[in-house]
């Protein structure tokens, strides 16, 4: 089954020529099933990226996706045109008495400042609270996990002295899991990030690593209790997007060291390697059948206790 997208958005094009399955709204409508309602609650700059970024990745399921993209209400962004944010995207306080069945919280480049600092930070905490009754199960990404381990658990981000920067390998740390299916023994992915969470406070909060690394710490961390994954990295990274970070601090004067496992040969001329794009699909499938398998068929019914279907 297809992802369900409005025919105007830059991604459903750019989906339809990579073979991606989408639809239009007039298409789903004949269909006699309930699609997926998933949420991108989108804080990245560059809105429509990340917009094509996340519809690849579900998109690429058997089932039919409704793909809703959310924004903060309060927060104008500056780098994608105002006339994209009106057709395409609804503030959250529309959102708010509405059911999903998934949700993405997207990272933001903010995480040099400390959480209350962050001017959409108050709004951001209604939308956390607002999942445990209004989401079946919500996925934070880099910046957006840390920001919901903080809120649910008080789990701090720690600075880093040097930018995490490049491919880096991740042990599969809990091969039973429902979300790593198909997943192998090691996987890589793209890291970008100034800050970290810490292995032993998150195992003091109660939560458990499925992907993890000593050299760049904990990657994926399931959380039941409130029906949340956090990543910190990312695996929805396009083949280019390293590179694009890279030439951009070039050409800026930033100080910006080569990322690793990246380049061919360490050669920043060559083209990059996709190491993590199977792997990426696994996990997001993964995730959107978990979806599947454990949502109401009654949306009124999402949020409550014992949801699952195979309890």
């Amino acid at each position: 089954m297809p992802i369900k997208l409005p025919s105007n958005l830059p991604a459903f094009q750019i989906l339809s020529r990579e073979g991606v399955m989408v639809m239009d709204e007039e298409l789903a409508s004949h269909q006699d099933i309930r699609p997926l309602k998933i949420g991108l609650l989108n804080l990245m700059p560059k809105k429509i990226q990340t917009e094509n970024q996340f519809a690849r990745l579900i998109g690429a399921t058997p089932l039919q996706i409704d793909f809703r993209l959310i924004r903060m209400s309060g927060h104008k962004t500056r780098n994608t045109a105002a006339e994209h944010m009106a057709e395409f995207y609804r503030p959250f306080q529309e959102v708010r008495d509405e059911k999903l069945d998934g949700l993405i919280i997207t990272g933001a480049p903010i995480e040099h400042l400390p959480f209350e600092d962050v001017s959409y930070w108050d709004e951001l905490k209604e939308v956390m609270d607002w999942t445990q009754s209004n989401v079946h199960s919500t996925f934070g990404i880099c910046w957006g996990g840390m920001a919901m381990i903080n809120h649910f658990h008080g789990v701090e981000k720690h600075l880093l002295k040097a930018k995490t920067f490049g491919c880096f390998r991740q042990a599969n740390m809990d091969p039973a899991s429902p979300y790593l299916r198909g997943f192998s023994d090691d996987c890589y992915i793209p890291i970008s990030r100034w800050t970290e969470m810490r292995e032993d406070e998150i195992r003091a909060a109660g939560l458990r690593t499925l992907l993890g690394s000593t050299e760049t710490g904990p990657c994926l961390v399931s959380d039941e209790a409130h029906r949340a994954l956090y990543i910190f990295n990312h695996f929805e990274y396009d083949s280019g997007t390293l590179r694009e970070e890279y030439e951009r601090d070039i050409a800026n004067g930033t100080p910006i060291e080569l990322p690793v496992n990246y380049f061919a040969g360490d050669d920043p001329d060559a083209e990059p390697m996709n190491r993590w794009r199977s792997h990426a699909h696994l996990l997001f499938g993964n995730w959107v059948s978990e979806i599947y398998l454990t949502t109401p068929f009654d949306t009124d019914r999402i949020g409550e206790e014992s949801t699952d279907l195979r309890n």
